[in-house]
């Protein structure tokens, strides 16, 4: 295999074989290419696109560059979610629990905040103790125990899209839809898959602010998986304000908590959380209509029984036995809760998401640099969502900062962030569409 020659072909628009996709990517795994190389078949791709097969080829070549999960001995079917990442998305937070309760294995691997999205990682981390890399045996033993574990990608797990991530961040080709698709799903191919349901975000808080592109990239999802043999469907969800009442990483791991133990319903977050699960249930045969999966999904939320796999999977984790009984014992709170004022009366009736998110960053609670500390504290709760009528002064949020000058300068940022009218907005869905 000589690189530039598969380089010279995909940059001339020729569709590469599999076997040479297979020994491209395990040169790059093996650390035989150039950071050069790898840039410029980031950049051809990125120009020139790849056919479905092509991208079926790159995704199985990156999965099997490491190491792959083995469930044998787990009875329940292996079911995952993915999402491409928003502000106020905890979802998977409760999701996995609710999906255990129900009878699946939910082996979770997520990231780190992206840009202006929040990640699970990182607000899983505001826990005391929580090991998010735990080795191999104690991540089955969890899986297999408690029903779900949601930790990090290990350094065995899809290496090579490691090395090619770190090269397309430094070289404008993250937003190559083949390059997302394979990067996405080689992880999840790794984990040992059998189904797997994608939640595709739309609107100004999202990677795809454009529905068209959304859609193009949940076909590429859908399709690739499915091709490489694992059951797969795509929810596209608005994501043109914070999904939750909070945003950012101590405060969204409250938001959960409430939810799982029914202390709060966020009728925004209660749909999603409840459509992913429907669809998981039903894409793995547990359930056989959406119907019945729903019921299942919210029976396991009132028995109490997600929220009893949520703490078991915390404690086998390291983290505290106690966590949904006391939050307030083990969540560090900011020293400084400041309300945001409603700039006039009326109606809320738009936000920049985006700039929500860009704003719990500011505060300390995202990263600027991939080497900077988070402060797990910070962010924004008590979020209305758009369509609540307001007054003059009323807060339509609580802001928690590390000191008041910071929290000063972040509820001015959201109060900027929210547009106010007269009339009352139309409401949209927050279930856009299904691949």
């Amino acid at each position: 295999m000589i690189p530039q020659e598969i380089i010279r072909r995909k940059r001339d628009g020729d569709e590469l074989d599999a076997a040479d996709i297979r020994s491209f990517i395990a040169a790059l795994a093996a650390g035989r290419l150039s950071e050069g190389q790898i840039g410029a078949f980031a950049m051809a791709v990125w120009f020139k696109g790849m056919s479905r097969a092509e991208i079926v080829a790159l995704t199985l070549a990156m999965a099997d560059s490491g190491d792959r999960l083995q469930w044998a001995d787990i009875d329940r079917p292996i079911a995952d979610k993915h999402s491409t990442g928003g502000v106020g998305d905890n979802v998977s937070l409760m999701l996995a629990p609710i999906a255990a309760a129900c009878g699946l294995a939910v082996p979770m691997i997520s990231g780190r905040g992206l840009g202006h999205t929040g990640g699970t990682l990182d607000k899983l981390e505001s826990i005391p103790g929580y090991r998010i890399t735990p080795d191999a045996d104690l991540f089955h033993k969890v899986v297999k125990e408690a029903g779900c574990a949601i930790i990090g990608q290990t350094g065995t797990l899809a290496p090579a899209d490691g090395r090619l991530y770190a090269v397309r961040d430094v070289t404008a080709t993250v937003d190559s839809i083949p390059l997302i698709t394979a990067s996405i799903l080689s992880k999840k191919l790794a984990a040992g898959l059998e189904t797997l349901v994608l939640d595709v975000k739309v609107g100004n808080g999202a990677f795809m602010a454009d529905r068209g592109q959304a859609e193009i990239l949940a076909q590429s999802l859908v399709e690739v998986a499915n091709g490489a043999g694992v059951k797969t469907s795509a929810l596209i969800t608005d994501m043109n304000q914070p999904l939750a009442d909070s945003a950012g990483n101590a405060v969204e791991m409250r938001n959960c908590l409430d939810f799982l133990a029914g202390r709060k319903r966020d009728t925004r977050l209660d749909i999603v959380v409840l459509a992913f699960a429907a669809e998981m249930l039903v894409k793995s045969g547990i359930a056989a209509s959406p119907d019945e999966a729903e019921g299942m999904a919210r029976q396991a939320l009132s028995s109490g029984k997600a929220a009893e796999v949520f703490a078991r999977m915390v404690s086998m984790l390291g983290g505290p036995s106690d966590l949904i009984e006391n939050p307030d014992r083990h969540l560090a709170r900011a020293p400084v809760e400041k309300p945001v004022p409603a700039a006039r009366s009326g109606w809320l009736a738009a936000c920049d998401a985006r700039g929500i998110g860009v704003s719990v960053i500011d505060l300390g609670g995202g990263r600027r640099h991939p080497s900077d500390r988070i402060d797990h504290r910070v962010g924004f709760s008590e979020l209305l969502p758009l369509g609540t009528r307001v007054t003059a002064g009323e807060p339509i949020a609580l802001v928690h900062a590390a000191d008041e000058a910071a929290a000063e300068r972040a509820a001015a940022a959201l109060a900027m962030h929210y547009r106010i009218t007269d009339d009352k907005p139309e409401t949209t869905s927050v279930i856009a569409g299904l691949v």
